[in-house]
């Protein structure tokens, strides 16, 4: 394999097909490298949440953006994808935390947002009535809900493949090297030649970045899941807990899709993952503590996917410290339903375009940078739009 494209987007996960289906429609010639398969790890096996609820308040707008994308998710992939659109909560189980549900509300309120609310006691009745005694409200936005991720990942791949990206699945980046005004990177089936590199490989990011000039500090880590027999109608809305661990979610079959954040053990060599079962126990006997009747269900499965976590679990979005690199990656097991929207912004970075986002508090060099240069400087800057186009028209790629 000899590969001249545009642009070398490394990384199969649901970023990293976004970045190539937004790419793609703009005209470029896109290359994808998945060193697995496309939804092998994180993207392809996560609880597939579709959620603005809870949000880390610099994430805030960008899950907003992206809940616009995902209300006609069919007319940018062609695929439903599974996606289910109800409410979303976590629970409230003592004062204090529907004190502390309260506070954020209105901190969002003056920033302009308001799609979370607080409901009391008898709007969570009406809406979970299978919910323990003790949970007394509840943190809610309506019009979250899921979608199946493995699903919404092939169909971002088919996407930009329909329009004129190359996936190339079992191809791992080895050397990568400047030469010219773009990239040579070696691959076991060859050289991949491109004038911009998008950094979209999730738990494999923060190495790719170092060899790209950029040190981000990352963690491997397992997020688990458990899926139960299916059972009657429980519940139709995701919950979460504002005191523990918890996602939860009836699938159409019955079966309760159970998760939340508590993390195996993440092989980077392997790709393998390594269950806690101590972990698993606890996100369960929380399942079972806000829903009584879960106390008798019978788990049937669970696993875990690899994912990137940041220190601030805050993703990493912006241009890199060379010339023609844009990274996309540790999002911290919170990604996916971000993933239509930072494709397009990847796709402004790598234009030289401003993004309609500021993604300052997502700069790849926040970790590194005093406090004060970083809240000033956008995650944008780069070379000019112009210098870029022309750098596309020049030395043998083409738009």
């Amino acid at each position: 394999m000899a590969e001249t494209a545009d642009i070398a987007v490394v990384g199969g996960g649901i970023h990293g097909c976004s970045a190539a289906l937004h790419l793609a429609a703009r005209g470029y010639r896109v290359v994808v490298l998945e060193k697995d398969r496309v939804g092998a790890h994180a993207s392809g096996v996560n609880a597939g949440g579709v959620r603005r609820l809870g949000r880390a308040t610099a994430e805030v707008p960008l899950a907003v953006a992206a809940a616009a994308y995902w209300q006609d998710i069919r007319g940018l992939v062609d695929d439903a994808c599974g996606h289910r659109v109800s409410r979303y909560l976590k629970v409230a189980r003592s004062e204090a935390e529907l004190s502390a549900a309260e506070r954020r509300v209105a901190v969002l309120r003056q920033q302009g947002f308001t799609h979370e609310g607080v409901i009391g006691p008898e709007e969570l009745r009406r809406l979970l009535p299978a919910a323990a005694p003790d949970c007394i409200g509840a943190l809610h936005v309506e019009g979250d809900g899921y979608a199946n991720p493995f699903r919404t990942t092939a169909a971002f791949r088919r996407r930009a493949e329909r329009l004129g990206a190359r996936v190339c699945e079992g191809t791992a980046v080895g050397a990568v090297r400047r030469e010219g005004s773009g990239w040579r990177l070696e691959t076991a089936r060859g050289e991949v030649t491109a004038a911009e590199i998008v950094n979209t490989a999730g738990a494999w990011g923060g190495a790719l970045a170092a060899r790209l000039g950029d040190r981000v500090p990352l963690e491997a880590h397992a997020p688990m899941l458990a899926v139960t027999a299916p059972l009657t109608p429980l519940v139709d809305a995701v919950v979460g807990s504002l005191g523990a661990a918890l996602s939860l979610k009836q699938l159409p079959n019955g079966a309760v899709l159970i998760g939340g954040g508590v993390r195996g053990r993440a092989e980077l060599a392997s790709g393998r993952t390594t269950l806690d079962l101590r972990g698993l126990a606890q996100f369960l006997a929380t399942a079972r503590a806000v829903f009584p009747a879960l106390a008798q269900a019978r788990i049937v499965r669970s696993w875990a996917g690899i994912e990137g976590y940041t220190p601030d679990h805050l993703p990493v979005i912006g241009r890199g410290t060379a010339e023609g690199v844009v990274h996309a990656f540790g999002f911290s097991a919170h990604g996916f339903q971000l993933a239509p929207a930072v494709g397009a912004m990847v796709a402004d970075l790598v234009e030289g375009r401003t993004p309609a986002l500021d993604l300052a508090e997502f700069a790849p060099g926040r970790f590194s940078e005093p406090s004060g240069l970083r809240t000033s400087r956008r995650a944008g800057a780069g070379s000019s739009r112009a210098a870029r186009q022309a750098r596309f028209r020049g030395s043998g790629w083409s738009r």
